[in-house]
């Protein structure tokens, strides 16, 4: 026997267990039934806690995003009305429905509508190529819409519609469609624009309802939306009652009656008129976030229906003879 040979002798060792030991060493049938039943009541816990947690996660997540995404609209909403210099109650909005976009449109309606002064930075070269700020005046109007677009939730959504004046150019300039003066390149008036007019005899209530839209114009722009997922919930289908105005009286008009947003109480204001000023309410849905149907405000699933108010009074004012 070579050296080779001897050693593997030493090392490699037969089996101690016979043919017929080897076959019976393994699990019998009732074995892996009981080591199954035990496991699918160990596991079936385990996956039904993690899932539940998940779901906890998903739908706390969701009422966070709602929260902060609502109190980021309303004081988006509340730095754009600080600008004010005329704010529409209720007849206002009413007398001046027809100049606003798609005012026959039954899946809106206006809920603030107001002029503002804006600042326009470095809009102005002067003679020494230095850019100067300047301000114009500005139409906004904010919507609260629900319709079935599926590009958004099946929630409401708040929209948001601006038409703004030129900046007159000193010295050449552009000319602009529909008007006679020559702009600074870039600062066009919006299409259908026309300033308002104090002038004449008459209240300045009186004067601002009789605003209408450039003739023969058509908006070119249309409203943009400021966000989702704001509740739907009319008050036929159990909607919290509108808290009473403090100051003001509530926006929309009667007028308005039928549209599919007059009986939502998630988007609305009081204004005064006289004070320049406003009280906004706002609600939001975030069981519409995780669930596709039966997505209505309850009492016992309020929490998901986070409210927020804010108050702001109109930095500008007008003033007629």
């Amino acid at each position: 026997m070579s050296p080779i040979q001897f050693l593997l002798s030493k090392y490699i060792k037969k089996p101690n267990k016979k043919p017929k030991d080897i076959r019976d060493a393994g699990f019998t049938m009732t074995e892996l039934l009981v080591a199954s039943v035990m496991a699918v009541l160990v596991i079936t816990p385990i996956l039904g806690f993690m899932v539940n947690l998940l779901n906890t996660d998903y739908q706390e997540q969701a009422k966070a995003n709602s929260e902060q995404e609502i109190q980021s609209a309303i004081d988006y909403i509340a730095r754009d009305l600080k600008q004010a210099i005329y704010m529409y109650d209720a007849a206002g909005i009413d007398a001046i429905k027809d100049e606003l976009p798609s005012p026959n449109a039954t899946d809106r309606v206006p809920i603030l509508v107001f002029w503002k002064r804006e600042f326009l930075e470095d809009a102005l070269t002067a003679a020494d190529n230095n850019e100067d700020d300047t301000f114009v005046y500005s139409l906004v109007a904010y919507y609260l819409i629900k319709d079935n677009n599926a590009t958004w939730s099946n929630a409401a959504r708040i929209a948001r519609w601006q038409i703004r004046d030129g900046v007159i150019a000193d010295s050449g300039g552009v000319n602009c469609t529909g008007y006679d003066d020559t702009y600074v390149s870039g600062y066009c008036p919006s299409p259908g624009y026309a300033p308002f007019s104090l002038d004449g005899v008459g209240t300045i209530e009186q004067k601002m309802n009789n605003w209408t839209k450039l003739a023969d114009v058509n908006y070119t722009n249309t409203p943009d939306v400021l966000t989702d997922y704001i509740d739907q919930t009319t008050t036929t289908n159990g909607a919290p009652a509108e808290e009473n105005c403090v100051d003001g009286t509530k926006v929309t008009p009667a007028s308005f009656t039928g549209r599919n947003t007059t009986e939502m109480t998630s988007f609305y204001a009081c204004i005064n008129r006289v004070t320049n000023s406003a009280q906004v309410f706002l609600r939001g849905n975030a069981l519409a976030r995780v669930e596709n149907s039966n997505i209505n405000y309850s009492s016992d699933k309020n929490n998901y229906f986070p409210a927020v108010s804010v108050r702001v009074k109109g930095r500008g004012s007008l003033f007629t003879e």
